[in-house]
Order: structure tokens, then C-alpha cells, then sequence
């Protein structure tokens, strides 16, 4: 982890001319101190909320200066955004297993580890009752949501019509709320301790019935 770097500035430009050069007297943003705060973020929405987290509380996590910060994000506003967007960007894994169920199994263990993590369990309550207030969360959140999962699902249907396990002519949108609707809801609405014995692997026959029903 980064979150004990004690740095509290970024480098500047040297006297070697860079690859790429960048205008003068402009600093030169460090990805790891951009990684160190991205990290203080998660730790701080999970620890204080959305509400209460501040960019003094962000830079002392992170073991680095306010205005490190402030070269970044104008507010913690646009760092969340930014956060949420990135993990659109990043997405999950898209499985390969050669089979639906075993495409599904795979992407439901994943997923249920990601969203049952104790982090993801503090902060994603929280963003998402902050969205109801704040149309430009609510957005953010949408847009990860759906592009983080969507093209997933769409690979998912596509591999699947492949090998014949699937109907061509699926409507996507609703693929995607079968396969991940019922997880979500279980995980995230109801935030349910503990999945039953047996749940991922009886949703998993239930999806890949659904999905080719459709």
C-alpha cells in the first residue's frame, strides 16, 4: 500500500529534456502519488462516509500535502467522480470457460467477492444515498455500473450464442439485469451477512435458463 508515503510534493520538470516535454515551469503529476490518494479515498468513504470526508482527512491518509490534491481534483466532488469513473473503466474480468454456467459461476464468485469486501460493503450505501441528493454521483454511479458490467454481459451472451447455448437476437439490456439483478439484490439492497450454502451455484442454473429462455 501506499498510504504511508510521507511525500508531500510532486516532482518538476529537470534539466533533461523528458520524451515528451511538458510546458514550463509546470509540474509533473507522480502516479504514485496519484495512486497513494485514490487509495486514502476508498479508505476514507469506507471509514467516515461521503459526507464527512474531507481533503484534509484524504492527504493525511495518503501522507501527502492539500494542494497535492488540489493539483488533481478541484474538490472531493470531482476526485469521487473520478474514482467511479475509473472503475467503469476498469470493469471485471471477462470469464472464458468454455460453457454458460461456467462462464456465469466464475463471474458470480468474482463479483460476490467484490461487493461483499468490507470496504465495498461501507462504501457503496453510502454513494449510492449520496447519489439520491447529488444528480452528478447518481450519473457517475449509472455509468460505472452499466459500462463496468455491460460489455461484460455482452460478452458473456455472445460467446455463448457462439456455441449454440444461447438464442441470437437477445435483448442485451435485459441480459444484463437477469445475470446481475439478483446479486445485487441480495448483496447490496438487502446486504444479506452471509450467501446460503449452495446460492451461487443454483442462481448460476437459474441465469443460464433464464438467459436461453429468452
Amino acid at each position: 500500500m501506499l498510504g504511508g508515503m510521507t511525500t508531500n510534493a510532486d516532482a518538476r520538470v529537470d534539466s533533461t529534456p523528458p520524451r515528451r516535454r511538458a510546458p514550463a515551469g509546470a509540474a509533473v503529476l507522480r502516479e504514485d502519488v496519484t495512486e497513494a490518494i485514490r487509495a486514502a479515498v476508498f479508505e476514507e468513504l469506507a471509514a467516515v462516509g461521503y459526507a464527512r470526508m474531507s481533503i484534509e482527512g484524504i492527504a493525511r491518509r495518503a501522507g501527502v500535502g492539500k494542494t497535492a490534491v488540489y493539483r488533481r481534483w478541484r474538490s472531493k466532488l470531482h476526485l469521487v467522480l473520478d474514482l467511479v469513473s475509473a472503475v467503469a473503466v476498469q470493469g471485471l474480468p471477462a470469464p472464458d470457460t468454455g460453457s454458460l454456467e461456467g462462464d456465469l459461476r466464475l463471474l458470480y464468485e468474482v463479483t460476490s467477492r467484490a461487493l461483499r469486501h468490507p470496504v465495498a460493503g461501507q462504501i457503496i450505501p453510502d454513494l449510492q444515498a449520496e447519489a439520491a441528493r447529488n444528480p452528478e454521483i447518481a450519473e457517475a454511479m449509472q455509468k460505472a455500473l452499466r459500462e463496468g458490467q455491460q460489455s461484460v454481459a455482452t460478452g458473456i451472451v455472445a460467446a455463448a450464442v457462439a456455441r449454440g447455448e444461447v438464442r441470437e437476437g437477445v435483448d442485451e439490456d435485459l441480459a444484463l439485469d437477469v445475470m446481475f439483478g439478483p446479486l445485487y439484490w441480495r448483496a447490496v439492497v438487502v446486504r444479506s451477512p452471509k450467501l446460503p450454502k449452495g446460492y451461487l451455484a443454483s442462481l448460476t442454473r437459474a441465469t443460464a435458463a433464464g438467459l436461453r429462455a429468452l
